[in-house]
């Protein structure tokens, strides 16, 4: 039983599906305090975590939408406080490890498995931008230098931390305009259609484009799933 703490993109089909069943299972257990698996520590990080869990599991669906997957089960928990659990049973670097040595001779998820701190950053620096322009900056120097650049450990652990808290709506229209030149020419949108779209719609049409003609960059990219998870 386990909930990761990474971005869904990084899950291969069988992961994926098979996180949001176990995510399901814990929130039973809580919901109607069921004996099976409730001294799992899996579950005990959860305890009192409704919010945590129910954005966990929009995180889940919003990656398995773009992947073609709908979903009929909403978590129904209470939704505060609006904070995560403190802890990670395995940090995110572990994480990685694991999945690498679960997925040797398996199919991979929609994101490469980082090999370095460098890659990891490429992966989810719109999802950064899109909370906090200082640590944008901060982090995108730190991975550049000597240190930084092999130091997955923090970087990953920095940005899986940052990136529990939800977009800023005045920095999210940037991030989706520069995510929106990459597939702009695929479009057949005019200039007053695009400048009418909200937030979302946007996003929408920058991830069908993206899939459509095979964006590897976006295709890569934590922010093509994960900012629909939020309200935007």
């Amino acid at each position: 039983m386990r909930i990761w703490d990474l971005n869904p993109g990084y899950l291969n089909r069988q992961s994926l599906l098979g996180e949001h069943r176990e995510l399901h299972g814990i929130v039973s257990i809580i919901k109607n305090n069921k004996k099976g698996y409730s001294n799992h520590p899996e579950t005990l990080r959860w305890v009192g975590y409704g919010w945590a869990l129910k954005q966990r599991h929009k995180l889940l669906v919003a990656e398995m939408e773009l992947r073609g997957y709908k979903d009929k089960s909403p978590v129904l928990l209470r939704t505060k406080p609006r904070v995560w659990p403190r802890c990670y049973l395995d940090k995110p670097v572990k994480q990685i490890s694991i999945l690498r040595e679960k997925y040797k001779n398996l199919e991979s998820g929609r994101i490469p498995l980082p090999k370095n701190a460098q890659q990891f950053w490429a992966q989810h620096k719109y999802s950064v931008m899109a909370r906090d322009i200082s640590a944008y900056k901060n982090i995108g120097k730190w991975v550049t230098s000597k240190s930084g650049s092999k130091d997955l450990s923090k970087v990953s652990e920095d940005i899986s931390t940052l990136l529990r808290n939800a977009p800023e709506q005045r920095l999210l229209e940037n991030v989706l305009q520069h995510m929106w030149g990459y597939v702009s020419k695929y479009s057949s949108l005019s200039s007053k259609e695009l400048h009418s779209l909200e937030m979302n719609a946007l996003l929408n049409n920058i991830q069908e484009l993206s899939l459509s003609n095979n964006m590897k960059y976006l295709i890569e990219s934590t922010s093509l799933s994960e900012l629909s998870a939020w309200k935007i």
